[in-house]
């Protein structure tokens, strides 16, 4: 259902293209469709993935999940450039429909996978509550839950302030800044790859840590550059921010999966995703007003501080003293 409502944006976006009947309400509607097909597979996935995979194997398969993510991240615009350019926006909005068709007809081939408990229709408010109240009383998922939401507000204020930073006192062209940014995808790649690498040589609990220390580290080196405003500096950050938070989805999405109850993982799930989701626009307008009042320099700062504080977050809870990955 999920993977059909996206094919429908994309049909819809074609149609008005090629009708000549785009519009502004008409593009609102159709992105609120992708993106709720978008949130649904999200919250999807994870529930089924513990289904269909075996516990131990649930590290490997997150791991070729967010390397699949990665790619497509890291390739996906690209092509999508060239593509444009070569074919025109019609015939690109034309293959985006027919790849969202061709997964959705991959995952029809799947088998039904329904966790426990979770046959009958109930409230909506009450499993939300159940959800709630399971996150907050765990000293595992707590502190995951609180340093996914610090990091994404801190990701938002350096987001709003970057670009226009790195125009002004970085450069010295947009096509070098713009290569800061492709460093990004790349880290993705290298921290999907390796994640199975150091779940095998490190202590679980050390291998969730090491996402959030990395992003403290990129940031360090992004608000290096108030000092040495280089491009290598700028682009090691962003490498960095791809592959230490691959690393930290990997894992913590991992520990997450092991520790809940199969008949409310889709609850526990949909909380997270709503907590990170809201966290991003409070992180935006933070380092909007922020930037508007004190410049890109203080936002570069005051994130610093948010991600020494998520890094701590984590590093002071339960999860540090994890030996290996422990079960429901």
């Amino acid at each position: 259902m999920s993977e059909a409502l996206r094919v429908l944006a994309f049909a819809g976006l074609l149609l008005g293209s090629i009708t000549g009947m785009l519009s502004l309400p008409l593009l609102a509607l159709l992105g609120f469709l992708g993106a709720s097909g978008t949130v649904g597979f999200s919250v999807a996935v994870p529930s089924m993935l513990v289904a269909l995979v075996p516990r131990d194997r649930l590290a490997s398969a997150n791991s070729r999940l967010e390397l699949a993510r990665s790619l497509a991240f890291a390739a996906g615009p690209a092509l999508a450039g060239a593509l444009v350019s070569w074919a025109g926006g019609s015939n690109a909005f034309v293959v985006a429909a027919m790849l969202s068709g061709a997964s959705m007809a991959l995952l029809v081939g799947l088998p039904e996978a329904t966790p426990s408990g979770q046959g009958q229709r109930r409230r909506l408010l009450i499993e939300l509550q159940e959800g709630i109240s399971s996150v907050w009383s765990s000293a595992l998922l707590r502190p995951i839950l609180l340093t996914a939401m610090v990091w994404n507000m801190s990701w938002f204020v350096l987001q709003s302030a970057y670009v226009s930073y790195a125009l002004r006192e970085i450069g010295p062209s947009a096509e070098a800044v713009g290569l800061t940014l492709a460093t990004y995808g790349l880290g993705m790649v290298v921290g999907a790859l390796g994640t199975p690498f150091l779940l095998r040589v490190l202590n679980f609990g050390h291998a969730v840590l090491l996402g959030p220390m990395l992003s403290v580290l990129a940031m360090l080196a992004m608000v290096g550059t108030l000092e040495l405003p280089r491009f290598e500096l700028a682009a090691l950050s962003y490498f960095l921010f791809g592959a230490g938070p691959i690393v930290w989805t990997i894992t913590s999405t991992t520990l997450r999966q092991n520790v809940t109850p199969e008949a409310i993982i889709g609850r526990v799930t949909a909380i997270f995703l709503m907590a990170n989701m809201g966290a991003r626009p409070i992180g935006a307008a933070l380092g909007a007003w922020i930037g508007g009042i004190w410049g890109e320099s203080t936002c570069l700062v005051v994130a610093l501080g948010g991600f020494s504080i998520q890094a701590f977050i984590v590093s002071a809870s339960a999860i540090r003293g994890l030996k290996s990955l422990p079960s429901e």
